[in-house]
């Protein structure tokens, strides 16, 4: 869940290290309007892109504790986009007074059959979803605001319900190793958002 609308991401060849920095927070439904009321008047486009992303997480198990995960993403609303296939690496533990958190980002666009090359590689499917929201961007922040739908059936996207009652809210930038002060600029961003959406940086461990 914590994946940006990859329809919406830069594909950056032949670029080594990119760090993603994010800051992660909700809002109920009923807040959402107010929520978008509030980004239309400080982002660049005051229009939002929308999404409808059908995504797919896939798991490699070996020798490590850990499995490795890889994520599936093919936009269901626009035609003729690739599919995309994207790494998330641990969070960094790093300095403390970092606002955001960090950790490796590779984002690629493939061919269609992504998902049959990542069965014969020995990846199963571990869960999928259907991602749709909202896209605005600020500089070179991004801000997702975007509902998960739960698939009913297995591979039918048409059948979906809403996970839960709120709207997740994702604040990221993607930038090469090392460029921290853009977790200033994302901080001073969020205060600007509250008390309509509070922004934390949250660790995904300690939601397991």
């Amino acid at each position: 869940m914590e994946a940006p609308p990859v329809t919406m991401m830069p594909v950056t060849g032949g670029t080594i290290n990119m760090m993603e920095y994010l800051l992660q927070g909700s809002v109920l439904d009923q807040s959402l309007e107010s929520l978008l009321h509030r980004l239309r008047g400080l982002c660049d486009n005051m229009e939002p892109e929308t999404f409808l992303d059908h995504e797919m997480v896939f798991l490699l198990k070996g020798q490590q504790a850990s499995p490795f995960v890889l994520r599936a993403r093919r936009s269901m609303d626009k035609s003729g986009m690739p599919w995309h296939l994207r790494y998330l690496g641990q969070p960094e533990i790093g300095d403390k007074n970092r606002h955001a958190l960090v950790r490796n980002c590779v984002d690629i666009a493939t061919s269609d059959n992504l998902t049959d090359f990542l069965v014969e590689m020995g990846f199963r499917m571990d869960h999928e979803f259907v991602a749709k929201g909202h896209v605005f961007r600020k500089g070179i922040m991004k801000i997702v605001v975007y509902k998960i739908f739960r698939i009913l059936m297995p591979g039918n996207t048409e059948s979906i319900e809403p996970l839960s009652l709120s709207y997740l809210v994702e604040l990221n930038v993607v930038a090469p190793a090392g460029q921290d002060v853009v977790s200033d600029d994302m901080r001073n961003f969020a205060e600007q958002l509250k008390p309509l959406v509070h922004l934390e940086k949250i660790d995904p461990k300690r939601l397991m």
